[in-house]
């Protein structure tokens, strides 16, 4: 484990909440990028991932030592994530529509979206661009990046499962990023422009 991971959380479990705070910095877009795999609403995503920290928070004190700080805050975005999936399929079910005895018809309910289209268009339009552009890299580059960012792995753990050194992992995932970052530049230029203005 990561030395300072591993020093931050006794610190945490011991009471320090200014530790468990650099933790929160240290992994924040880690783990909204883990949940935003899930959830499409930038709002929604951002809530979740406050969600996850604050269930990893309350759950410290389990927390062993016997796998990586990383792996198990992943699973608990992962988890924060399918929970409020199950939530909101439950909450949609609630509107059945209703029966107009005196019309003899159905009373469709009505169900505002408050989320931002625009918002919406983005989030969706980053999702497929970074979709598309893990397509375009090559295995071993798609590989290392994919269980980084996304399974969030440490680089040791990522050169144990490609079977190669943690020099050639750090400079796969960094070219990887590289070809990312220019593959998505013309998705973001324009909302950089927007906010600007």
């Amino acid at each position: 484990m990561d030395t300072t991971d591993l020093d931050l959380v006794k610190r945490t479990q011991l009471g320090d909440r200014h530790a468990f705070d650099l933790l929160v910095i240290k992994y924040q877009r880690r783990i909204a990028y883990v949940i935003s795999r899930y959830i499409r609403s930038p709002q929604q995503v951002e809530e979740v991932t406050q969600e996850a920290f604050v269930n990893a928070y309350r759950g410290i004190l389990t927390f062993q030592g016997k796998s990586q700080f990383s792996t198990w805050l992943h699973r608990i975005g992962v988890n924060a994530a399918k929970n409020h999936l199950s939530a909101e399929r439950v909450r949609l079910s609630l509107y059945e529509p209703s029966y107009n005895v005196e019309t003899n018809e159905l009373i469709e309910p009505v169900i505002i979206d408050t989320e931002d289209p625009e918002r919406l268009l983005i989030a969706k339009q980053l999702a497929e661009g970074i979709s598309n552009a893990l397509k375009i890299l090559p295995k071993d580059l798609c590989q290392a990046i994919t269980l980084r960012e996304i399974n969030g792995m440490s680089y040791s753990e990522i050169a144990v499962v490609m079977k190669c050194p943690l020099g050639t992992v750090r400079s796969r995932i960094s070219r990887a990023r590289e070809i990312m970052t220019d593959s998505l530049r013309p998705l973001l230029e324009p909302h950089r422009d927007r906010r600007a203005r």
